[in-house]
């Protein structure tokens, strides 16, 4: 029994970390410069998951925090801003808050899962208890 709890407690670390990721690119969705100063937008980051635990166990873990590159940045002219290109257009990040927002509603929704599979399995183990006993 006590793997399940295991399990589903994997779940809402992996959905804490999703979260958190959500929550950077959110943050930083009208980013133009990059974490070393230099120009250049924010990309969004995406929580890769893989399954079992990281040691053969069940369960769930995040293995990288990845930039995605598969979607484009928006090109806006701005010749006023600090960071604009020669031609006065500014990158901006790939990040739609509409989809992150999605995004962290389904991971709130499989964090609320998990934590109700971990209360069922509780519920299990006291019946049992109480059966022995």
């Amino acid at each position: 029994m006590y793997g399940v709890l295991d399990i589903s407690t994997s779940g809402l670390v992996a959905q804490r970390i999703q979260l958190d990721t959500i929550a950077g690119n959110i943050a930083n969705a009208r980013t133009t410069r990059r974490a070393d100063g230099e120009p250049g937008p924010y990309l969004r980051r995406v929580a890769m998951f893989a399954p079992g635990d990281g040691k053969g166990g069940r369960g769930v873990h995040v293995t990288a925090i990845r930039e995605d590159t598969n979607l484009e940045t928006r090109w806006v002219h701005d010749p006023s801003h600090p960071d604009a290109d020669a031609k006065g257009y500014v990158q901006y990040p790939n990040v739609d808050p509409g989809t992150e927002m999605i995004n962290a509603m389904v991971a709130v929704r499989a964090y609320e899962a998990n934590i109700t599979a971990m209360e069922a399995t509780k519920s299990m183990m006291a019946a049992s208890l109480r059966l022995l006993a």
